[in-house]
């Protein structure tokens, strides 16, 4: 009757996939939405942005972070992502 995996490890995996998902998405959006105002993706980190940008910039970075939250329950091995 016991199953091999366990139903937490394997909702942190779903939660996980749906984070990395949603980040891939929301990072996508936030390309294109630079691109389209004719800024170098590659600078976001440099440049002061604004509005929606802003907005879709933010929202990208709490995703990464409960990302890392997430991995870091999953594996606490890493302690590279803090500063």
């Amino acid at each position: 009757m016991g199953s091999m995996s366990n139903p937490k490890s394997a909702s942190l995996e779903k939660a996980q996939t749906e984070l990395e998902a949603k980040l891939r998405e929301l990072d996508e959006r936030l390309r294109n939405e630079m691109r389209a105002r004719g800024f170098d993706p590659a600078q976001g980190e440099n440049l002061a942005l604004t509005g929606p940008l802003a907005k879709l910039y933010m929202e990208r970075e709490t995703l990464r972070e409960e990302l890392e939250t997430l991995v870091g329950s999953k594996n606490s091995t890493d302690e590279w992502g803090r500063s």
